[in-house]
């Protein structure tokens, strides 16, 4: 069954149900990876990616990428969040490939004002980039990473942040070091799918991929890693929780040259994982946004390693 939509009277999608679909935009993105996708309060953010570029955010109302002021600084492999209405962005790197260095601070953008600025610095024996953030009410969990660009020291830390107080807090490692993935925060729980451990020192930058899935309970403070491992291995992936599931998109890895176009997803009732549709154009390096009813995601890159750069949108509507 083919759906005509028109979403929120800008958007035009030509949607197969069960199946991912373009976007039709009146303006395209800049290329970019190594970037954030995310969505707040009904617009779409496309923030950071290899050299210093601007912020550009897509309104489903008018169908068109608006670009806005860029990073202050070149900002790459995060996973930004929000925050009381601003966008965060920690446990970035900064600079060239491959020995990219840490950011120890963190950079928040407004959307009202398009103004960025800096704020909490990052204990310097905990700065680490390509590393998962989730925020749960009034604190940040930053977990895994890795300290010497695409080098080596990848971490299986995980540590708190009290917006209220300011604090940090180091709280117990993850079963498995990872870096270049994304947690999630799933009904409770902080959830690590996908990623690697990047060893350029021993020439093993793509081929270390970290099968296993690891949860920590903030209710119990508790790790466990699932029975079953992720289908696909693969790092550069990109995830959200939507209902029951978790799901992970696309990615990168040693096993082929095209980037992953695989989209997996695992109920943590149950620990079991489900295939579904493939994106158009296997990505890594961007973000999946859940809107009304269906993922979303835009930019990142076709091939392993940086390019090609996309500016496509792909939607896919939930069943």
């Amino acid at each position: 069954m083919i759906l005509f939509l028109v979403l929120s009277s800008g958007l035009l999608v030509h949607a197969l149900a069960g199946s991912w679909q373009m976007v039709e935009t009146e303006t395209l993105p800049t290329k970019r990876h190594e970037a954030t996708f995310m969505e707040l309060n009904g617009k779409f953010y496309l923030l950071g990616g290899r050299g210093i570029k601007p912020l550009e955010v897509l309104d489903p109302k008018t169908g068109r990428w608006e670009k806005r002021s860029p990073t202050p600084i070149e900002l790459h492999h995060f996973q930004a969040f929000a925050y009381r209405e601003e966008i965060y962005v920690v446990g970035a790197f900064t600079g060239p490939y491959p020995n990219e260095t840490p950011v120890p601070v963190f950079y928040i953008y407004n959307p009202k004002t398009d103004e960025w600025r800096t704020g909490e610095s990052i204990p310097p024996a905990r700065q680490r980039g390509a590393a998962g953030a989730v925020i749960d009410g009034d604190h940040l969990y930053l977990v895994c990473g890795i300290v010497h660009g695409h080098q080596g020291d990848f971490v299986p830390w995980l540590d708190k942040y009290d917006f209220r107080t300011g604090e940090w807090t180091v709280l117990a490692d993850a079963p498995h070091a990872r870096d270049h993935f994304q947690a999630v925060l799933h009904d409770g729980k902080i959830v690590n799918a996908g990623g690697r451990q990047s060893s350029g020192w021993t020439k093993q930058v793509f081929q270390l991929t970290v099968p296993e899935v690891d949860v920590y309970d903030l209710a119990t403070s508790r790790w466990e890693t699932l029975e079953e491992p992720i289908p696909t291995p693969r790092a550069g992936c990109f995830a959200s929780s939507v209902g029951d599931w978790v799901v992970v998109a696309g990615g990168e890895s040693g096993s082929q040259r095209q980037a992953h176009d695989e989209v997996e997803a695992v109920n943590l009732k149950n620990g079991h994982w489900k295939a579904l549709a493939r994106l158009i154009t296997g990505r890594h390096g961007t973000g999946l946004a859940y809107w009304q009813g269906a993922l979303y995601t835009a930019s990142g890159c076709a091939q392993r390693g940086g390019s090609p750069e996309q500016d496509t949108t792909e939607m896919l509507i939930w069943e």
